[in-house]
């Protein structure tokens, strides 16, 4: 049973612009702190006076018990939550959910693919693997977005091609953009994959989760080592409201980080 957390304050301390409509902030506790959380969990932010979103945390600051949250201002409460300044108040709650199972993935391969603001649950996944490079074995971190103009974490992603095999493409180029073209599964074919020793970690359009990893198993990986973040209406992290279910799952429950073994099937229901 998922434990209900009663909305912290969180004080906003730094914003990043990633694009156009979308925005990194880092949270603060303004006093008690949430329990830790692990790459792929998410919380509820509550935008006072607007509503609340499940939003999975981007980046982990274990020194202060601080937090990173990427949104895309797409509806009333992720505007809300867009438009915060530094020194600004929101609520927060959790941590909610699975999280990716790094723990089945030491000693492996990594293959990290994202799509578009996919990227935003995968990022601590990569600050953790090149943290302890010992510990795994190659990281390959593929990354698709709609334009350049798309991508978020640009600068952060060049930093990673020291630590790791990256690749991003775009699927509309602009006539500065000299990179691949593209939707990402096309860049399965760049790299040297060894099936019989690597793990794939997946988010972004459910679409381009479903197609990657069939490709993937395709390919040769076992189901069970590709997982998948789902993340269809989740709406009040507990269980309760039934919006997110998916067949036996409750996402907001059993997810958002699942086993594509588990879920290869309930991809083919159209999302309501």
């Amino acid at each position: 049973m998922t434990t209900v957390t009663p909305p912290l304050p969180y004080r906003v301390s730094d914003t990043r612009d990633e694009t156009a409509d979308t925005r990194s902030f880092e949270l603060v506790p303004a006093g008690v702190a949430l329990a830790p959380f692990s790459p792929g969990q998410f919380a509820m932010i509550y935008a006072f006076g607007v509503g609340q979103v499940p939003i999975s945390v981007s980046a982990l600051r274990g020194r202060d018990g601080g937090l990173v949250h990427t949104v895309r201002a797409v509806g009333a409460v992720s505007t809300a939550l867009y438009r915060l300044r530094p020194g600004d108040t929101v609520g927060l709650g959790g941590p909610y959910g699975t999280g990716w199972d790094l723990e089945a993935a030491a000693g492996h391969d990594v293959l990290v693919v994202a799509g578009g603001i996919g990227l935003a649950p995968l990022r601590p996944v990569v600050h953790a693997l090149v943290d302890r490079p010992a510990a795994y074995g190659r990281l390959a971190v593929l990354v698709g977005a709609r334009t350049p103009a798309d991508l978020v974490y640009r600068n952060e992603i060049d930093s990673w091609r020291g630590r790791a095999r990256v690749e991003v493409t775009v699927d509309r180029p602009g006539p500065s953009w000299h990179g691949a073209v593209g939707v990402v599964t096309t860049l399965l074919d760049r790299l040297d994959l060894r099936p019989e020793r690597s793990c794939a970690l997946v988010c972004g359009p459910e679409v381009m989760m479903r197609h990657t990893a069939r490709d993937l198993v395709a390919r040769g990986l076992p189901p069970h080592r590709v997982q998948v973040s789902l993340e269809r209406n989740m709406h009040c992290a507990t269980g309760h409201c039934g919006h997110c279910q998916l067949d036996p799952l409750l996402l907001c429950r059993d997810g958002p980080v699942v086993g594509y073994d588990r879920v290869a099937d309930l991809l083919l229901v159209r999302e309501l």
